[in-house]
């Protein structure tokens, strides 16, 4: 049996009652606009799952790759205890700014590392660091990379979370561009790897979840 169909107006009811945003996370948004910077950071009802997600696995360590501006790690330090930590990658100088300048208004710089430069590279620097919990939402072509890369950073028990993975609705096309083919060949694999437990689930723009068994 389906569910129900979740329309515009049903959908706007979910975010509308569960759904607040602070002063802080409104300004990341705002200033990236200002910027010129693009808007395709999580929307407010993904950030809230993540932070409920972290909040259900007790999670002490995060791994970003993707920062953009900074408001999905903010989301996600916030569920962290107060000495948690979370390194988000990101390679773009001009991101990587705004966001150190986003986590220090949200006093989460101490417990928030950014590493700068390609997230391949990046990850090749983090040796026996372990996480709870690893969100990919970077470039799509490298998503089942970047899957491999971490899976044996993540703790039994531990979540990698995987951004974008309805993409627009166009995951189902039969002609699709390289950024939707690499998501196609993602949760094919995901949905089949024995090591995890995994499910796509349909928020937002599609957020791929797999329990590390």
């Amino acid at each position: 049996m389906k569910g129900v169909p979740l329309n515009e107006e049903l959908y706007e009811y979910i975010v509308n009652t569960f759904v607040t945003e602070d002063d802080v996370l409104k300004s990341v948004t705002n200033e990236a606009e200002k910027k010129n910077i693009p808007l395709i950071q999580v929307s407010p009802e993904n950030g809230k799952f993540l932070f409920i997600l972290l909040k259900m696995i007790k999670a002490r360590s995060v791994l970003e790759i993707g920062t953009l501006t900074g408001y999905s790690a903010i989301w996600m330090a916030r569920a962290l205890p107060d000495n948690g930590k979370l390194i988000t990658l990101e390679v773009s100088k001009e991101h990587a700014r705004e966001a150190r300048e986003n986590f220090r208004k949200a006093k989460l710089d101490k417990i928030i590392t950014l590493i700068e430069g390609e997230a391949m590279e990046s990850l090749e620097k983090l040796g026996n660091e372990r996480f709870d919990f690893v969100f990919i939402d970077a470039d799509k072509e490298n998503s089942l990379n970047y899957y491999e890369k971490v899976f044996n950073l993540v703790n039994p028990g531990g979540i990698i979370a995987t951004d974008n993975t309805l993409r627009d609705g166009k995951i189902i096309s039969n002609y699709p561009d390289s950024g939707t083919r690499a998501l196609q060949l993602f949760n094919k694999h995901v949905a089949n790897d024995e090591r995890v437990y995994s499910l796509l689930v349909p928020i937002s723009d599609g957020l791929t979840i797999c329990l590390k068994k």
